[in-house]
């Protein structure tokens, strides 16, 4: 089958009602699902797949990466109204959208997460198109020395959401590194930090960690001072995106997108580094880096480029190489292996129709997400409105039960309660959450890239060093670490500066 013919092929399947019908149920339940706090885009896959196996392949195939793109946009959705991240990679949206919620902006800043998913699933789904093969060889070339370097400067980016005390970020840092070591050792299977307790053996379930961590210190600070929210303006306040401020963060945007289809065809990385790495570079590159945190619609941008980008990039080393880029794509291989198809180089050669089909389909995808996630945005945005009588308490009402439902644990309710009263305690020392979140993802990929390279290696550092990507790696970090200083010691400079011209001022006689 020649290209042309291939691609008519893949036209005509999906060009079928049903197709685009399927297309557009998908992105509706991931949508839906990504706004239920603790229901993430996984567990909706998941549940989605087996009502795929009676379908069609084309069909229950496009079902699922519906699911998939509208779980990761629908996250943004409570994590900007209500400070509850629907997912883990909507945790960066948060640090800008509830501010802007919180001033009367949540318009505003759900306008720009709609848009910001769009623009960067549509370029990650070309990505994919263009340069599966390519980027797909180039994934394979990361083995665990090229991982742990690539964390390592990932790492860095903490110093772009730590606020204006880097020491801070990084004593919380430190903090979500050591929680991250909770459990059963990667690699020996021995126990650690677990003090005999049978739940603690598999760690600390990353949901509950980012409830808890992120909502219930919301929910806490009002049950201590319910009047303090009553007077903060907390209407839509029909606030619309503003194109000025859309033309200013399209450079955000298609930076993060960037970064997105980089990660997203790395095996393993996920979305949620993408999100804060793009954030943290967005709020480094970017003139109003000081409103960052404050209600920064850069930031909005920023983040939900960030794991949207990652959306069609996952899918490179599925489609190219049979290797599931993330949990999700995991999932979705199960869909392949039902409909009797393989992925890999063989599927371009038996099953090319397929394969331009989803093609096709995704690029409709970043389409139909437009269109439902306006509706979303409608249906959903009158939240901010509700008063915070009745809305806090319905927030904590949801997510004990989101928690609870991921593993029917109430070991995980106590976890998100335990890290409400841990992240309220940050909030009133002034300690920023992002940098513990940040890792707390990456602190055990850190930790099990570390060792499987040393066994490898049989304990010779060397292997560090052991060829370009790695030296790139090292090479990036050290340029990171130096602007680090740099910035914070011109920070400090510049501090000084205004408070000796604030004493001369307050010293010189009154006429």
């Amino acid at each position: 089958m020649t290209f042309m013919e291939a691609l008519a092929a893949g036209f005509t399947l999906v060009a079928q009602w049903e197709s685009i019908a399927f297309l557009a149920l998908g992105v509706t339940i991931g949508v839906i699902a990504g706004a239920i706090p603790g229901m993430s885009a996984t567990m909706a896959v998941a549940l989605t797949l087996p009502f795929t196996f009676a379908l069609q392949p084309i069909f229950g195939i496009l079902l699922l990466l519906g699911v998939y793109k509208g779980g990761i946009f629908g996250g943004s959705i409570p994590a900007i109204l209500i400070k509850t991240p629907g997912t883990p990679a909507s945790s960066a949206t948060a640090l800008d959208g509830y501010p802007m919620a919180e001033q009367g902006r949540a318009g505003e800043a759900l306008s720009m997460s709609l848009y910001a998913s769009c623009i960067a699933d549509f370029i990650s789904n070309i990505a994919l198109i263009l340069f599966a093969a390519w980027l797909a060889s180039f994934a394979l070339n990361f083995g665990p020395p090229e991982m742990f370097t690539l964390i390592v400067f990932s790492l860095t980016i903490i110093a772009g959401v730590s606020g204006d005390s880097l020491v801070k970020g990084i004593i919380a840092a430190t903090l979500g590194l050591l929680l991250a070591t909770i459990g059963l050792d990667f690699i020996g299977g021995t126990e650690r930090f677990t003090f005999g307790s049978v739940d603690m053996r598999g760690g600390l379930n990353f949901v509950a960690v980012l409830i808890g961590l992120f909502a219930l210190p919301e929910i806490i600070a009002y049950i201590r001072n319910p009047e303090a929210k009553k007077h903060r303006v907390r209407g839509m306040g029909y606030s619309r995106l503003k194109w000025p401020d859309f033309r200013r963060s399209l450079k955000s945007i298609f930076r993060g997108s960037a970064i997105g289809v980089f990660l997203g065809a790395i095996p393993g990385i996920g979305a949620a580094p993408s999100a804060f790495l793009s954030y943290s570079e967005a709020r480094r590159a970017s003139p109003q880096r000081e409103n960052f945190g404050k209600g920064e619609v850069e930031g909005v941008a920023a983040a939900e480029a960030g794991n949207n980008g990652v959306a069609g990039a996952t899918l490179i080393p599925l489609l190219s190489l049979g290797i599931p880029g993330d949990v999700i794509t995991a999932i979705i291989i199960g869909a392949f292996m039902v409909h009797n198809l393989t992925p890999g180089p063989l599927l371009f050669v038996n099953n090319a129709d397929i394969v331009y089909a989803l093609f096709i389909g995704l690029i409709a995808s970043s389409f139909l997400l437009l269109i439902v996630g306006a509706v979303a945005i409608r249906a959903f945005r009158y939240i901010a409105d509700i008063p915070s009588d009745l809305l806090f308490p319905g927030v904590l009402v949801l997510c004990i039960f989101g928690v609870y439902a991921i593993n029917n644990s109430i070991f995980d309710v106590a976890v998100m309660l335990v890290m409400g009263v841990v992240g309220y305690i940050m909030l009133l020392l002034r300690f920023p959450a992002a940098p513990f979140l940040i890792a707390f993802i990456l602190g055990p990929m850190l930790e099990n890239s570390f060792r499987q390279a040393l066994l490898m290696s049989r304990g010779n550092l060397e292997i560090f060093v052991r060829g370009p990507i790695t030296i790139l790696f090292w090479c990036l970090t050290i340029l990171s670490v130096v602007m680090i200083i740099r910035a914070t010691m011109r920070a400090a400079r510049l501090k000084r500066e205004a408070a000796r011209s604030a004493s001369r001022v307050a010293a010189e006689p009154k006429a």
